[in-house]
């Protein structure tokens, strides 16, 4: 598996918009290994959550997405994105082996284990099954926490919206202990918190 041309192309044509749209905020981006294989897993409010991911690593990172966006012409782009299509109606092989072939390749995984955006902003219920990948690859999870990125096309454009990203924390021996239903409550979990503490401050 060949890196994508039209990847390495777009990747800084995404991060310079994007930071012409928002005024990005990263916290413990220290925390993203340099090198290795790695999952990202955090909330998803706006079609800008992953542009945003993209944005604060110079690693690539290959997105698990549900199926159903991959419609004509936009099949075409997120193929040559990478981005892997899930079946959430099955049990779904064959994204697990590409995911597989990508972490071998030190790429990034991300993942929303919400499995859709949440339309009101709120943190949705998390799918187990988003975290098999993390349970058999037995990879570290970096657990990140996006705020206010469904806010930006309601600013834009007359306003830059002030958007921030934290990685909160990272798993690295829960992988090996814990199963998909008890992986994805304590990354809900973790996520929850963070968020209620950013609206008590």
């Amino acid at each position: 598996m060949k890196d994508n041309l039209l990847y390495k192309i777009l990747r800084p044509l995404i991060t310079f918009v994007f930071k012409i749209l928002v005024r990005p905020k990263f916290i413990g981006l220290e925390n993203i290994p340099k090198k290795g294989r790695v999952i990202l897993a955090g909330n998803h409010t706006s079609i800008f959550d992953a542009p945003l991911l993209i944005s604060s690593t110079k690693r690539n990172v290959h997105f698990l997405a549900k199926k159903e966006l991959w419609k004509w012409p936009k099949r075409i782009i997120f193929g040559h994105l990478g981005l892997i299509p899930v079946d959430r109606k099955s049990r779904d092989g064959n994204a697990l082996i590409t995911a597989e072939r990508y972490l071998k390749k030190e790429k990034l995984i991300g993942i929303f284990p919400e499995g859709t955006r949440s339309l009101d902003g709120k943190l949705g219920e998390f799918k187990p099954g988003s975290f098999k990948i993390a349970t058999v690859a037995q990879k570290p999870i970096v657990i990140v926490s996006m705020k206010n990125t469904e806010k930006i096309h309601k600013k834009f454009p007359f306003k830059r919206t002030i958007v921030e990203m934290d990685i909160i924390d990272v798993l690295y021996d829960d992988v090996r202990t814990m199963n998909t239903i008890e992986l994805s409550e304590k990354v809900r979990n973790i996520i929850d918190e963070d968020l209620k503490n950013e609206k008590e401050v």
